[in-house]
């Protein structure tokens, strides 16, 4: 007993360094989050269709900003370790291969919305007999999704330097960014959807105008505050001097960080997916959904916070060589996420049927959001379990055994059963969530085996030079 309590629970110093980097992302995160439900429940006042077509659009946003996501993580491996050996140069260099790399991705991702949206946007509507509110949907959606087109770039440029941000250790100040343009975002939501004040009532595009402007105040502080402490943040001088990447460096971040940038974009693209399987249940599904997914988020950042500190004190732990204590804190970490989401599971599910009482929509659309929440909150603990031994994985530059651990056994496993289940079955929409769901304990018990295996416990940036020599 002595042994696994030694094993699994650190000292007050271990969860001391813990919390100074959890507790300001969870807070970003948690207001975000919270903010967002504000948002959602604003545009859920004014009608089901307004709502679903806003849904639809961010689920195929979500696609976009995941695949961001994955494009700074696959460089930040190296941003993290290099740091961790004050190689600030290694540090620029990443930092220039992000913005590349994103930049690219924004083309694209314009491209696809501009030529595509609609057809996107009509793969989620379903439902006999209801093909005027199909229609409506559909409407908003695309006037969402136009303006939206918009708040890509400043997304983009906020994701490459917060990200190398926060590797650095740098986290209050995308913290604080991330608050001011959440509440800039509440407040002009507020004026522009619902008329206020002299203000225009635009409904959803009011929604997405103050979506977009959010997001150009949180970038600015960002970047203007990291090109101001140059001090604390060595890698941004002459970070624009020179655009050149060395080829060798290039080639391992592509080596290492494509699978996890693919990863990124196909498990987003599977989760849309998903999504798309459950709206062949009807429009309620979509909105039920949508409810469900924006009331998880607030007590998903339990483990996303985790997350981000297994990849920031296991990369930096590895960069600098101190490979056993490196096992050492992850097993604590993962041991301390599992623990959380346990009991924020619990809150969860206790706080469940609450929620959607406040939006305005039908009353199946609120029993059905009240089930799934309850399977969120079921879920919690195991999704914190594999969302930091994915991390773990990740902080170790094993990219290739994340992609298969992670979008891999999305597309080969849980979203086969969805099409399967939602196309040729008639089991109820809550049954077949539920059921998709649970296939992520066979995911638990592969990334149980990974992380115990310790096959991650490796120096890339060491590691790469000596092959390179």
């Amino acid at each position: 007993m002595n042994y696994l309590k030694k094993k699994l629970i650190g000292d007050k110093d271990f969860y001391k360094m813990v919390l100074a980097i959890v507790i300001p992302i969870t807070i970003q995160n948690g207001i975000t989050n919270f903010v967002g439900l504000l948002d959602n429940i604003m545009v859920g006042r004014i009608g089901t269709e307004q709502m679903s077509g806003i849904a639809i659009v961010n689920q195929l946003m979500t696609v976009f900003n995941i695949s961001i996501f994955g494009a700074v993580s696959g460089a930040g491996i190296f941003t993290a370790q290099f740091f961790g050996c004050k190689d600030h140069e290694g540090v620029r260099q990443t930092f220039r291969f992000k913005l590349y790399v994103c930049l690219l991705l924004l083309a694209v991702g314009i491209a696809v919305f501009v030529f595509e949206g609609t057809n996107l946007i009509g793969l989620y509507l379903h439902g006999e007999g209801n093909e005027a509110a199909l229609e409506t949907t559909l409407g908003y959606g695309l006037k969402y999704l136009t303006i939206m087109l918009f708040g890509l770039l400043p997304f983009a440029l906020e994701s490459v330097y917060t990200s190398t941000l926060r590797e650095c250790g740098e986290t209050v100040l995308p913290m604080k960014a991330g608050i001011v343009a959440v509440f800039v975002n509440l407040i002009l939501n507020y004026l522009l959807i619902f008329g206020k004040f002299g203000f225009p009532k635009l409904g959803v595009v009011g929604a997405a105008i103050a979506t977009v402007l959010s997001r150009y105040v949180q970038a600015g502080i960002v970047i203007v505050w990291t090109h101001r402490h140059t001090q604390e943040m060595p890698f941004i001088v002459g970070a624009f001097r020179s655009l050149r990447i060395p080829a060798g460096l290039c080639g391992k971040i592509i080596l290492k960080g494509t699978p996890l940038m693919l990863n990124e974009f196909l498990w987003s693209a599977g989760m849309a997916m998903l999504m798309q399987c459950y709206s062949i249940r009807g429009l309620e599904t979509v909105a039920a959904m949508n409810i469900s997914g924006t009331i998880s988020n607030l007590f998903n950042v339990a483990f996303v916070a985790m997350g981000n500190a297994v990849a920031i004190i296991v990369g930096q732990l590895l960069g600098a060589g101190k490979m056993e204590e490196a096992k050492d804190q992850d097993t604590k970490l993962i041991a301390f996420t599992v623990f959380v989401c346990t009991v924020c599971g619990c809150i969860f599910a206790f706080a469940a049927p609450l929620f959607p009482m406040v939006y305005n929509t039908t009353e199946n659309v609120k029993h059905l959001a009240t089930s799934f929440l309850r399977i969120a909150a079921l879920c919690l603990p195991m999704w914190g379990f594999m969302h930091t031994a994915y991390f773990t994985l990740r902080s170790g530059g094993k990219t290739v055994i994340t992609f298969l651990f992670d979008s891999a056994f999305l597309w080969c496993v849980t979203t086969p059963v969805a099409f399967v289940l939602s196309r040729y079955t008639d089991l109820p929409i809550v049954l077949l969530y539920l059921d998709c769901q649970l296939l992520d304990l066979l995911k638990c018990l592969v990334g149980f085996i990974l992380v115990k295996k310790g096959v991650w416990i490796q120096n890339i940036v060491v590691d790469s030079e000596k092959k390179g020599s």
